[in-house]
């Protein structure tokens, strides 16, 4: 019998049933902190964030407020945070999300309005920095005015790596969203579907909940006969049949924090191989999450994975890598499908990675999903989500 999802605890729940939902008074003042002192470390007295296209973190961590088509916000310690965010109809809600902040339409240019903003401020040549993905062409505008303008994303990613408490209470709820979406498509799936309907399962276990869409990627392909080894990006019309393996990878996020769980389903008896390949997933996880500490070296973790090769198999996707916050870091490959060069830095407390040894053939023609985003703690993992794990067999 398969198992359900349990519901959130009555102080998560409060989280997602207020309004607007905002991070207390306490935790805004320590990002604000964080980020002066990060200002301080590269000389700089000001800070431009900025985000375009719902991308751009820097701006909700900052101001509460998600990022629409354009904001670009200026930080200085000791004053109120100055938010541009472009169309003019997006700023009520702006104002509300981002009480805190002076929010201010930005006219045809939100980053003339911020490099007017920072002149009122004194800043001078040199001594300021930014956040997010600031374009060639505002660059030139900023550059044109305060000389060069210091990329501080690396180190603003590293302050993400790691979760105060709040965040992770937010996480746990996105976790807990992608969840209902995984066993949504668990009990759903049948002959037929196409999926572009599995994602419509998907999406209707949490939109209505409160849970933002981030990805639900789905491979289908028969077992005897497999063309696909990861899901895909974008859904085809393919239809569901029995004797397929339809596998995810699902994403969805309360507010800015997602989790992420991996799952394989077989719809009839597996085959022997994918019985194998599953099996040398499940204990590539196993592995990773036994090793896994604060202290561990990223190393360690490939070391632990190397059954995946030992069993003549390879891997597509990372096999683990940060999140919440954005795609983090460490980003690691498996020993046979590297991604770059592996860091050295180890593991801490307080990082929520995922674990996703995603085990494939050597041809790239069959493969499985298997993981999840857990924390890292100090003598282990905590897992995030509630989703069983396995590889499922149902009916079809």
């Amino acid at each position: 019998m398969t198992s359900t999802i349990p519901p959130l605890p009555e102080r998560l729940r409060a989280i997602v049933d207020a309004g607007y939902p905002r991070f207390s008074d306490h935790e805004m003042a320590s990002r604000r902190a964080r980020i002066k002192a990060l200002l301080a470390e590269a000389q700089c007295n000001h800070l431009i964030f900025c985000g375009a296209n719902r991308f751009g973190s820097g701006v909700q961590w900052l101001t509460g407020w998600p990022v629409t088509a354009e904001a670009v916000g200026v930080f200085t310690p000791g004053e109120q945070d100055a938010l541009f965010v472009q169309y003019h109809n997006h700023v009520p809600l702006a104002r509300t999300l981002a009480d805190r902040a002076n929010v201010r339409w930005g006219e045809l240019s939100c980053i003339r309005m911020v490099a007017a903003e920072l002149e009122r401020r004194g800043a001078q040549a040199g001594k300021v920095g930014y956040i997010g993905p600031l374009t060639a062409d505002q660059h030139e505008v900023l550059a044109g005015r305060f000389n060069a303008i210091k990329n501080l994303n690396k180190s603003y990613v590293r302050l993400r790596m790691i979760k105060t408490l709040e965040e992770l209470d937010w996480l746990r709820i996105g976790a807990h969203f992608s969840d209902l979406g995984m066993m949504a498509l668990r009990d759903g799936v049948r002959p037929g579907l196409t999926e572009r309907e599995l994602g419509d399962l998907v999406e209707r276990a949490y939109v209505a909940q409160g849970a933002l869409n981030v990805i639900h990627y789905f491979g289908v392909t028969p077992m005897r006969d497999p063309q696909v080894a990861v899901p895909a990006q974008f859904p085809s019309t393919r239809r569901v049949a029995a004797g397929d393996i339809v596998f995810a990878e699902i994403s969805a996020a309360f507010w800015d924090y997602p989790g992420q769980v991996l799952r394989s389903f077989a719809l009839g008896e597996p085959t022997p191989l994918y019985r194998e390949l599953h099996a040398v997933a499940d204990a590539a996880f196993d592995a990773i999450a036994t090793v896994l500490r604060d202290g561990t070296t990223p190393a360690q973790v490939i070391e632990a994975a190397q059954m995946i090769e030992d069993a003549g198999f390879t891997t597509i996707d990372d096999l683990v890598h940060g999140y919440g916050g954005g795609y983090l870091p460490p980003i690691l490959g498996s020993a046979s499908r590297p991604a770059g060069p592996v860091p050295e830095e180890p593991f801490r407390a307080g990082m929520t990675v995922v674990i996703q040894p995603n085990v494939v053939t050597k041809d790239h023609e069959a493969g499985v999903q298997t993981g999840e985003m857990v924390l890292v703690t100090k003598d282990g993992i905590e897992r995030m989500h509630a989703m069983e794990r396995g590889f499922l067999s149902l009916s079809p």
